[in-house]
């Protein structure tokens, strides 16, 4: 909810005064709440006074954009909209106008159903935009806000965008020399949309938006409702927005608030993960504008502290969303279900030079900086040959694919007892086809996978673990398989190891997966 307004706010002063980068000062002074956010407000309201039961939303719809809407007669509004909003008898106008996505942040927080959320955005966009394209922009925008708050990774959420309403197939580079000022849906939302689907968090969000031009106040209010239901909002930009609306517009957003909890994004090294607010969360006090924004600070600040209790789940989140770009990276040339034999083989590697790092500087640390004695097998769990490293093939630019496997390929026959088939059962990937994956691609990936540490140090065990099963879970749900075609769920391998207490060497037929699991070697994964 407050990601929209946000969006609204930093887009004010370029809305018409276009700029066509990512690098601009973000809140400033001159940055102020326009219609976007005025309407955004009313609809949250209105969806407060149902009290839960919406057949009477569109009703309440009308009522609450001409009451809360009237008094602020300079903030922006459009002609046709203007003649609606004080008129005594106000009726739909078959618009199509980007006004109809603006406005639906509060459905899609509010809604519990996939089915409901599309209901509630129908109900308060029709009252005015009841032209097909109007109603889909709407639509839209509500159920992307709606996905993103259900967990749906951006894969997902762009996947869906693009099977039921815009065809997600450009980039914003693309489109920003020659993207123009626009007012319909149909030139505004799939911008939005991707300005979220390009973002890697929620202020990088917003600065894509406004990066395209156009109508920028609009575009990144529809972007900053999405990006904020996905990663949460930065507890200083949060209470930083919070003193540019009045006390009549602070009220209903404390109230839609407390009803519907907004998350927080924080920061883990150079990712950041949205983090939902603790049950134990207080709700911000209403009153005076001034008491309201005391509150509101004090609540977001014992949030933040909340939060770093809980820095493993969050560093699990992290691991996820990065894992996941990977999908992003290859997609085109590599079809959904076969992301696990690139993603998951290309995470071992990395994890393998990862943890030989940290082994080797242990050493290192131990012997007083002999590289000679750093190298011994005896201070690793496992041998890395040369040329083999995961630095190795970051340094090549030409026949990448190549390396890649060459490398995976030289691991495994240097460590036959331990990770003998670790890559080579993903022997459907396709490394070396370089009219499926070029050079440029598998640079991209690999040097996506090199800003994210997954060695010992960074992920215990567990997380490690997790992350393997949460991915080849949604691997399986892309596939359209079942999950436990590929991994034996955690709390059935504990229960194994706990009743057979497996020693090193010893192997064990797991009859869920049809496999032998060797207790050699579990730093690849905790299962």
């Amino acid at each position: 909810m407050l990601g929209a307004i946000i969006g609204d706010i930093v887009g004010s002063r370029f809305e018409w005064n276009n700029i066509k980068t990512k690098e601009f000062d973000f809140l400033t002074y001159k940055c102020f709440v326009t219609d976007d956010s005025v309407m955004s407000l009313a609809i949250a309201k209105a969806i407060l006074d149902c009290k839960g039961n919406y057949n009477n939303l569109s009703k309440l719809a009308v009522s609450c954009m001409q009451e809360i809407g009237r008094p602020y007669s300079d903030c922006g509004y459009g002609d046709m909209f203007r003649e609606w909003m004080y008129s005594d008898d106000p009726q739909p106008y078959n618009s199509y106008g980007c006004g109809a996505a603006m406005r639906v942040s509060a459905c899609g927080f509010a809604a519990s159903t996939l089915k409901e959320v599309k209901l509630l955005s129908r109900k308060v966009t029709e009252v005015t935009h009841n032209h097909p394209e109007g109603i889909k922009g709407a639509e839209a925008t509500a159920v992307a806000i709606y996905l993103a708050k259900k967990g749906k990774n951006i894969l997902e959420i762009r996947d869906y965008i693009n099977d039921h309403y815009y065809p997600m197939d450009f980039t914003l580079d693309s489109i920003r020399n020659t993207y123009e000022f626009n007012e319909t849906c149909q030139e505004t939302v799939p911008q939005a949309i991707m300005a979220f689907l390009e973002s890697t968090s929620f202020e990088d969000a917003i600065r894509n938006a406004i990066s395209i031009g156009g109508d920028s106040d609009t575009i990144a209010a529809i972007t900053g409702g999405i990006a904020e239901a996905y990663y949460g909002i930065p507890t200083d930009t949060r209470k930083h927005a919070l003193t540019f609306l009045d006390e009549r517009l602070l009220k209903i957003l404390v109230d839609f608030e407390n009803q519907y909890p907004s998350q927080l994004e924080k920061t883990n090294g150079d990712k950041t993960v949205a983090i939902k607010k603790s049950e134990n969360s207080k709700k911000v006090k209403t009153g005076s504008r001034q008491k309201m924004i005391a509150s509101a600070v004090d609540v977001a600040d014992d949030d933040l502290n909340m939060s770093f209790a809980k820095n493993e789940r969050t560093t699990s989140q992290a691991l996820f969303s990065h894992l996941f770009e990977c999908c992003n990276i290859l997609r085109g040339p590599i079809n959904q279900d076969e992301f696990k034999s690139y993603v998951t083989p290309i995470l071992f590697f990395k994890r393998l030079s990862d943890v030989y790092d940290e082994e080797t500087a242990k050493a290192l640390e131990e012997s007083g900086g002999d590289e000679e004695y750093a190298s011994f097998p005896e201070n690793h769990s496992f041998v890395i040959p040369d040329g083999c490293h995961w630095n190795d093939v970051r340094e090549k630019s030409e026949n990448v694919g190549k390396a890649i496997v060459d490398a995976m390929v030289g691991i495994e026959r240097a460590n036959p007892d331990t990770l003998f088939g670790v890559f080579s059962s993903f022997d459907d990937a396709t490394w070396t086809d370089k009219n499926k994956l070029s050079d440029e691609r598998l640079k991209d990936l690999v040097e996506h996978m090199s800003k994210i540490k997954v060695g010992n140090e960074n992920y215990s065990s567990d997380v490690m673990g997790d992350s393997y099963e949460y991915l080849i879970k949604k691997f399986a749900d892309l596939s359209k398989k079942n999950a436990g075609e590929f991994y034996t769920p955690r709390s059935v391998v504990k229960l194994m190891v706990k009743i057979l207490d497996p020693k090193p060497g010893e192997t064990v037929y797991d009859i869920i997966t049809t496999k032998t699991i060797q207790f050699n070697y579990p730093i690849l994964s905790a299962s």
